[in-house]
C-alpha cells in the first residue's frame, strides 16, 4: 500500500486531510513561524479542524465561497486550509489592492463570508459600503485598536469555540479555491482551482525540482495570495513537514534581511526584482551570517547577471522558472546542480511544453521564437463567468500562457518576452526582456524596461527607460554603444530615458503597458 506522503490523489481527495495525514507523526514539530509566534504540526490540524466547524457552522455550504483578505500569518494557513477542509472556497485576494478592486471581487464570486486581517479592515468596510455583494459573515484576524464592527467576529474566539470538525468528502476535481489573475488590461479574472492541483504541483515540483525535505526551513517573499507564494509557503513545505516563516509586512530587503539571518531559513523564494534590490543594498548580510542552501525566482524571468552575483556572494543556487495562476506554479525551471543563468531551464518532469508559431503549428526548430503552451496536472478548470477567455486560454489539455519562448539545441529554453510585450523592429522580432537583460549587465544600470517607439518614419524602433544605481551615472550614448556591443544592431534601444523607478505590479512585474501609456500622454523629445 503506498505511503499517504506519496499516493495519488483519488477520486475522492480533500488536500487538507491529506495534509494532516502526511504529518500525523509530527505532532511536535514546528510548522509555522510568523510575526506573533509560533504553531506546531500538532496545532495546525487542531485548528484546521476548529476552522472548518467553524465555516459549517455559519451555514456555509459545499463550494460556496468566502472571501480571503489577510496578511501572511498561521491565521491565513489554517483558514485556507480550514476551507478547503469543509469544501468551502476562499477566495484569496492581494492586500495591496483598492476598495473598487475588493468591491468588484465581492460581487463577481458572491462571496458569502469575508475573512480579512485587523489592519485591513478599514479598507474592507469601505468596499463593502453601498455596493451590492452577498457576504453575511464577517471575521476579524487580529483586530485593531478600533475594534471590532457590529455583527464581526473574532478570529481567535470564533475558531476557538467549535470542536474540530470531520470535514468534507470531495473529490480530486471539485472546485477548491480561486486565485484572481491580474491582466496588464481589463478586470481581474477568477481562476478556479481544484483540490488535487495543489498535490501535483507539491509532488511535481516541491519535491520533484526543489527537493525541499523536512529538515528545511523556507521562507518566501512572495506572498500567499499568490499562486507562487501559496506553493512556496503553504502546500510545498506542508506537504514534507518542514517549517516555514511567515512575515505580514511588504518584503524590503531590510524586512527580508531580518528573517533570513533571525530565523536561518535554508530556502528562499524571491522575484527578479527583489533579488536585484537586495543585491544592491549596503545591508546584504554576509554569507555566513545566513543558511541558505537553495533559492528560487519567478514572476519574470531572472537576468543573468542577478542570478550570478547571488550565487557569488552566497555560495547558493537560484533556480529560476516559470508558472502562472493558470497553472498555479512553476512548469519550466531550471535545477538544482544544473543551473543556466540566463535561460528558464527545461520542462518541469509531469509537463509537457510546446512553442507555436502565429499560425499554431509547433515550432520543432531550434532558436526560433514562438508561443509557449503546457500541458500538465494542475491547470485551472476555468476562468468564473468568463467563457470566451476560459476557451482562448484553456484549450483542451494546453494551456496557453500568453510567453513567448525559444528553445536551444540542449533544449533549454529562453524568456523573450509576453505576447503584447513583443516588438519587431526591420521586420524581425525584438525581445524587450533580452535588451533588458543587457542593460542591467551595466555596473551603472539597477533596472530597465524596454518598450517599442515608433519613429517620425512610422518605424517601430526599441526604447528604454532606466533606473541607475544610487550615486551611478551613465549616458544615453554610453549605454547603446553597452548594447550594441552585446547584440545585434538593430536591438540597440534607439531611445532611452532615465526615471527614478519603474512602475511595477504587487509582485514586482514591470508594467510596460503603463509606460506604453506615458509615451502616448506625454512624448519625450526624442531624436
Amino acid at each position: 500500500m503506498s505511503h499517504p506522503e506519496t499516493a495519488p490523489p483519488t477520486e475522492r481527495f480533500n488536500f487538507a486531510r491529506h495534509l494532516m495525514a502526511a504529518n500525523a507523526r509530527r505532532t511536535d514539530k514546528t510548522a509555522l513561524i510568523d510575526d506573533a509566534g509560533t504553531l506546531s504540526y500538532g496545532q495546525l490540524s487542531d485548528q484546521v479542524r476548529r476552522c472548518s466547524a467553524a465555516l459549517t457552522a455559519l451555514g456555509l455550504r459545499r463550494e460556496d465561497r468566502v472571501l480571503m483578505l489577510m496578511h501572511d500569518s498561521s491565521d491565513w494557513v489554517v483558514s485556507f486550509l480550514g476551507a478547503l477542509h469543509a469544501g468551502v472556497v476562499p477566495v484569496c485576494v492581494n492586500t495591496l489592492l483598492t476598495a473598487k478592486d475588493y468591491a468588484y471581487m465581492l460581487a463577481d464570486s458572491r462571496a458569502q463570508a469575508v475573512l480579512v486581517s485587523g489592519a485591513l479592515l478599514p479598507t474592507l468596510q469601505s468596499a463593502m459600503e453601498g455596493q451590492p455583494n452577498e457576504a453575511r459573515h464577517l471575521i476579524v484576524s487580529r483586530a485593531q485598536a478600533q475594534g471590532l464592527p457590529a455583527g464581526a467576529h473574532d478570529w481567535a474566539a470564533w475558531v476557538g469555540a467549535q470542536a474540530p470538525g470531520e470535514g468534507a468528502d470531495t473529490h480530486a476535481d471539485e472546485p477548491a479555491f480561486w486565485l484572481y489573475s491580474s491582466g496588464s488590461t481589463g478586470a481581474p479574472k477568477g481562476t478556479v482551482h481544484t483540490q488535487a492541483n495543489l498535490y501535483w504541483t507539491a509532488e511535481l515540483y516541491g519535491k520533484g525540482v526543489l527537493g525541499l525535505r523536512e529538515t528545511d526551513v523556507v521562507f518566501s517573499a512572495a506572498k500567499l495570495f499568490f499562486a507562487y507564494g501559496l506553493g512556496n509557503a503553504l502546500s510545498f513545505p506542508l506537504s514534507v513537514g518542514a517549517s516555514v516563516v511567515l512575515m505580514a509586512e511588504r518584503p524590503t530587503p531590510q524586512a527580508v534581511f531580518k528573517r533570513l539571518v533571525d530565523h536561518q531559513p535554508t530556502v528562499f523564494y524571491g522575484a527578479p526584482t527583489g533579488y536585484g534590490g537586495m543585491l544592491a543594498s549596503p545591508d546584504l548580510p554576509k554569507r555566513e551570517q545566513v543558511a541558505l542552501r537553495l533559492c528560487s525566482s519567478a514572476g519574470e524571468a531572472l537576468p543573468r547577471d542577478i542570478g550570478e552575483r547571488w550565487t557569488a556572494h552566497f555560495g547558493c543556487e537560484i533556480i529560476d522558472g516559470i508558472g502562472s495562476t493558470e497553472m498555479l506554479h512553476i512548469f519550466l525551471s531550471n535545477r538544482p546542480g544544473d543551473v543556466r543563468y540566463g535561460t528558464t531551464g527545461q520542462a518541469v518532469p509531469g509537463y509537457e511544453v510546446q512553442l507555436r508559431d502565429e499560425d499554431g503549428s509547433v515550432i520543432s526548430g531550434h532558436d526560433q521564437i514562438g508561443d509557449l503552451y503546457i500541458q500538465g496536472p494542475s491547470a485551472a478548470l476555468m476562468y468564473w463567468n468568463n467563457r470566451a477567455k476560459s476557451r482562448d486560454t484553456f484549450q483542451g489539455a494546453w494551456t496557453k500562457s500568453g510567453d513567448k519562448y525559444s528553445r536551444n539545441a540542449d533544449g533549454y529554453y529562453t524568456y523573450a518576452g509576453r505576447n503584447d510585450d513583443m516588438l519587431k523592429v526591420s521586420g524581425i522580432y525584438v525581445s524587450p526582456f533580452e535588451v533588458e537583460a543587457t542593460l542591467v549587465q551595466h555596473p551603472a544600470v539597477l533596472e530597465a524596461a524596454v518598450i517599442g517607439k515608433v519613429d517620425e518614419d512610422g518605424l517601430t524602433k526599441t526604447k528604454a527607460f532606466v533606473v541607475l544605481r544610487p550615486g551611478q551615472t551613465a549616458s544615453e550614448a554610453e549605454l547603446q554603444a553597452f548594447v550594441k556591443e552585446r547584440l545585434a544592431p538593430y536591438k540597440y534601444p534607439r531611445f532611452i530615458d532615465f526615471m527614478a523607478e519603474l512602475p511595477k505590479t504587487a509582485t514586482g512585474k514591470i508594467q510596460r503597458f503603463r509606460l506604453r501609456e506615458l509615451e502616448r500622454e506625454s512624448p519625450s523629445q526624442d531624436r
